[in-house]
């Protein structure tokens, strides 16, 4: 039976951004508050501090994905270093989830973000190969901006409780999976731009789910909902940039 609790879904999107990667290169205060949940300050609370270590979730990424671009270590690793990151990036969200009602859960969090910038670079790195290449990053970037300043202003005006959603998006999930794993195997560019756009679609609505939730008094513990949206965002950004190097990639 599929258990649809939502922090197993961190797990499932470290899944697809791994394999979205995979592919492309193949082919070219930190506690839960414990005030009642319809408190509006204390869900304000919760919202402003995401924002804001979200924001600075951003640097170690940068920073991450700078050193992986210039030492190239991740374009150098096989296949079996893959599944290395891949098992280490699950330890990290383990990591933030067991010590997110402290201080320690923000400091984890850095490192898994810093991480994750590592395992960003291979893709950054292969479309910065492109003539193009800065441009289509610098792109990337600015749509993933783009959905997640449009999907934060859905959150405060749909007033619709979307918490039936998740399952749907779940279900896409583990599509998105099945076909990354099956694409492996083809090579297919068709079957990747596919992936690419629906993974877009997805996480677009799994962003405005998650930010709906802490909205709404769903998440209380803002570094775990930090967490949840980083991975959304770096989803579409992976998946967004992939796209638009598969399309628009300008080769010397």
């Amino acid at each position: 039976m599929i258990d649809f609790r939502r922090n197993d879904l961190k797990y499932v999107r470290v899944f697809i951004e791994y394999f979205l990667e995979l592919q492309m290169n193949n082919q070219f205060e930190t506690t839960g508050y414990p005030y009642a949940v319809s408190d509006l300050q204390v869900k304000n609370r919760v919202l402003r501090n995401t924002y804001w270590l979200l924001a600075l979730t951003m640097v170690p990424t940068v920073l991450g994905a700078w050193i992986g671009v210039e030492s190239g270590i991740t374009q150098r690793m096989g296949f079996m270093g893959s599944l290395l990151f891949l098992a280490i990036a699950f330890g990290g969200i383990f990591a933030i989830e067991k010590t997110k009602e402290s201080i320690t859960g923000v400091y984890v969090l850095l490192g898994f973000t810093f991480f994750m910038g590592l395992m960003l670079s291979s893709l950054i790195g292969t479309v910065l190969g492109f003539k193009n290449g800065g441009e289509l990053v610098m792109t990337a970037f600015a749509g993933t901006a783009g959905v997640f300043f449009a999907m934060a202003s859905l959150s405060t005006i749909i007033k619709r409780d979307l918490s039936s959603l998740g399952k749907w998006l779940f279900v896409g999930v583990i599509m998105l999976i099945a076909g990354s794993l099956i694409n492996i195997f083809i090579g297919s560019t068709a079957v990747m731009l596919v992936i690419s756009v629906a993974s877009i679609g997805i996480f677009s609505a799994y962003m405005l789910y998650d930010l709906k939730q802490i909205v709404d008094g769903g998440e209380t513990n803002y570094i775990s909902a930090t967490l949840t949206l980083y991975l959304d965002i770096i989803n579409v950004f992976q998946s967004l940039l992939a796209l638009l190097g598969i399309l628009g990639g300008e080769r010397e």
